[in-house]
């Protein structure tokens, strides 16, 4: 099981910011990262294939019940939520949400509910609100959010909507997403490392 995970929501115009942010992501990243991305019921998705030529880490659909593993790109299938549960991810028929499944909000709570402070919801361009219920979840469970600057996105809805409803932790240009993505990483490994030194510190015959 991954300790820790990165959510991605974005809508219109996601393929391409998707695409650069997975350019980015270097060979060691010890996350596991899941996108949802808008797409038709009845779409070919072909993000798995565009995913892994952008970048070194191996992009896939969800299945029906996977594993979640560190340094893999895990892709909503067309007509079908994304759900983290137990360790696995999972491909579900539940309802559609702002009229879409794939929605964003389903990941991002689910994140929340399964990693608190260790997932890190990212917001992209997209039209209308999907994505910031989840986003909120996120915070109230102690994660980082961060979203794309609307004044660079194509589509400025989605992250808009997330900044007016949601105090988010950065608001930022797309080059610098990655960047602030491994930070806040390396920012709760630290803080995980000074949990565990208290707690030997504490025990019982120790000084």
């Amino acid at each position: 099981m991954a300790r820790k995970v990165v959510v991605i929501g974005a809508s219109a115009g996601g393929v391409e910011a998707i695409s650069y942010i997975a350019s980015q992501l270097p060979l060691d990243f010890d996350a596991a990262v899941f996108v949802v991305l808008h797409v038709s019921p009845n779409a070919t998705s072909m993000m798995p294939q565009i995913l892994s030529r952008s970048g070194v880490l191996p992009a896939v659909h969800a299945g029906a019940s996977d594993p979640i593993r560190e340094g893999v790109i895990y892709i909503a299938p067309p007509d079908k939520h994304m759900l983290l549960r137990d360790g696995l991810v999972l491909a579900t028929d539940e309802p559609r949400e702002h009229g879409h499944r794939p929605a964003v909000d389903p990941l991002f709570r689910s994140a929340a509910e399964e990693y608190g402070e260790r997932a890190i919801g990212v917001i992209l361009t997209g039209n209308l609100g999907d994505g910031a219920a989840g986003l909120a979840a996120i915070k109230a469970h102690g994660g980082i959010a961060m979203v794309q600057d609307p004044d660079e996105a194509a589509h400025p809805g989605m992250p808009s909507a997330a900044i007016q409803q949601v105090e988010v932790d950065a608001i930022l240009h797309l080059r610098l997403i990655v960047p602030a993505i491994i930070k806040a990483m390396s920012d709760i490994d630290r803080r995980a490392r000074t949990r565990d030194t208290q707690h030997i510190s504490e025990e019982p015959g120790r000084s």
